[in-house]
């Protein structure tokens, strides 16, 4: 994703030649497919999380260490999966950037509908119509799902998150607790 190459300011406007006019329209393309790049990892990476999620639960109810079967969906399974293990999704902002992601990842999926909704309630810095860096490439009248804005941030807490909340439940020494992926 880093090596997706973005500009942090898009022109537009009369230019003085073509040279120049297809310069800034490859920039717009440039930061349109950076952030389309950015949702399709975010649709993968909660994908990723929630089949793992929902295949340790299942390892739990069989293994007959607890009753998973009454947590339906993936805010349910999550908070089950939690309380089993004893971690504290408080803890960092770890419950509000999984379920960040997975509802931004229903956005990118499903498009317009409650997750775009509920997502513009828990996240509205994801949407910024007024951004000079980004142009809706698309025909047509403009969708809020359309507009969701996934950035390098985004992403490195997303990951974060992910590596973070394994590492919680990893019983051996040395589990990742504090990934690095993004810090500076």
């Amino acid at each position: 994703m880093e090596n997706l190459r973005t500009h942090p300011v898009l022109e537009i406007g009369e230019t003085s030649s073509l040279d120049l006019f297809l310069d800034r329209a490859a920039a717009q393309v440039d930061n349109y497919t950076a952030n389309e790049a950015a949702k399709a990892f975010t649709l993968t990476l909660a994908g990723l999380f929630e089949r793992q999620l929902s295949r340790w639960a299942r390892a739990i109810q069989d293994a007959g260490l607890a009753d998973m079967s009454g947590f339906s969906g993936f805010e349910a399974l999550l908070r089950g999966c939690a309380e089993e293990t004893g971690i504290d999704l408080a803890l960092g902002g770890l419950r509000e950037d999984l379920t960040e992601m997975f509802v931004a990842a229903n956005v990118v999926r499903h498009g317009e509908g409650r997750s775009c909704e509920r997502l513009r309630e828990l996240a509205p810095d994801l949407w910024d119509e007024d951004a000079g860096d980004y142009h809706d490439l698309l025909p047509g009248t403009a969708i809020a799902s359309e507009h969701v804005r996934i950035r390098q941030g985004d992403l490195a807490r997303y990951i974060r998150a992910t590596t973070r909340f394994w590492g919680l439940v990893d019983p051996l020494p040395l589990a990742v607790i504090q990934p690095p992926y993004g810090q500076a």
